[in-house]
């Protein structure tokens, strides 16, 4: 399962350092909760959408309620949550881990179906909400080769763009194990 957390921040001044405690403590301390996989952050290049993105591969809904996650990663930015705006969590079906999106690359997202990610040249990730907000219900995301990237005045209406803040953390759970015969 996918899950996003998007969000905004309203103050130019702590701004820095919000995203330096979430990039280098934050994500690290949630990839060490058991059932998270994977986990990178992002930053939006184009309008009109939350500026900030985190996406994580979870096992389901419930390692977000367990203990576990509450000590080591869930809400432990007091501090800074008055100038988090525009949030927004989600859980989304999904097959396999989060795409890892290199220094190289961006992230393209969208909420209006497949079609303006292959108009792309893309191959879409479908991800159907299943619980939190559950909106929005549908959406698709891809990769794209940062040259290759539209210019952000050039997406269709409900596509953006991120590139990555960190690179994509993996829980050393999810590496693949060796099977013996």
């Amino acid at each position: 399962m996918i899950y996003t957390v998007e969000c905004s921040f309203s103050d130019p001044k702590s701004e820095a350092e919000w995203n330096h405690f979430y990039s280098l403590e934050k994500l690290p301390a949630l990839i060490s909760v058991t059932g998270f996989h994977t986990s990178q952050r992002f930053k939006a290049v184009s309008d009109g959408c939350p500026v900030y993105l985190a996406i994580h591969t979870i096992e389901g809904l419930d390692i977000l309620t367990e203990e576990e996650y509450r000590q080591k990663g869930g809400g432990n930015f007091a501090r800074w949550q008055q100038y988090i705006t525009d949030w927004h969590r989600n859980l989304y079906s999904a097959v396999g881990l989060a795409p890892a999106v290199g220094a190289d690359e961006l992230l393209v997202l969208c909420a209006n179906g497949p079609e303006p990610l292959t108009q792309l040249g893309l191959i879409p990730l479908a991800m159907h909400a299943l619980a939190l907000e559950k909106f929005p219900e549908r959406r698709w995301l891809a990769k794209i080769p940062r040259q290759n990237a539209p210019l952000a005045t050039r997406l269709p209406q409900g596509v953006y763009i991120y590139s990555p803040m960190t690179e994509q953390l993996t829980s050393s759970a999810s590496a693949p194990t060796k099977q013996t015969k």
